[in-house]
């Protein structure tokens, strides 16, 4: 009935006041089909763990020994996707075999810096075949890292595992006092 009426006065009117007319009339015709979304009214954040926080804030074993040393191992690894690298290197204790010493450097977010404090404070006084042995899993749990985040705690695991076999590589031909291969 309306579009008879449009057409009928759009004899008189210029065509564009009649598409003006056509636009108003579908604007103010109500459609079921179209379902209103509701406002966001919250910003979403996400937080931190206060562990992640703490390590985060005053990272612990933050560092760099000198790589060309027999005693030390290097480890440096990196996650294309998010840009996060991470340097991890050990000293080994020859007459015991047990890590005696531990650094770190990491260039990344927040996770991945506290993953790499955290690590540095658990392989500390661990033999190199425990050291080998750390998980992700047991990192991201500790730190109670996120899905998001789990990058970060595996960042570090093959950290440890790379300064393990840089440091083996090393004494390939050496005595091993206290190491067991």
């Amino acid at each position: 009935m309306l579009s008879r009426t449009i057409q009928r006065s759009s004899r008189a009117l210029s065509r564009g006041a009649v598409s003006s007319l056509r636009s108003n009339f579908i604007a103010a015709t109500p459609r079921p089909h179209i379902v209103p979304r509701p406002a966001v009214t919250t910003v979403s954040k996400r937080e931190y763990h206060e562990k992640v926080l703490d390590h985060y804030s005053r990272p612990r074993n933050v560092g760099s020994m000198n790589k060309a040393d027999l005693d030390v191992g290097t480890g440096l690894v990196g996650a294309p996707a998010c840009g996060d690298v991470m340097k991890l290197q050990i000293r080994v204790d020859e007459a015991t075999g047990k890590i005696s010493d531990v650094k770190f450097k990491t260039f990344g977010c927040g996770s991945a810096i506290a993953s790499s404090s955290y690590l540095t404070e658990l392989v500390r006084g661990m033999s190199l075949e425990d050291a080998g042995k750390i998980k992700n899993t047991e990192i991201a749990k500790e730190l109670c890292l996120p899905p998001v985040k789990l990058h970060c705690s595996m960042l570090a695991e093959d950290a440890i595992k790379s300064a393990i076999k840089d440091y083996k590589s090393k004494r390939v031909g050496q005595p091993t006092l206290g190491v067991t291969a």
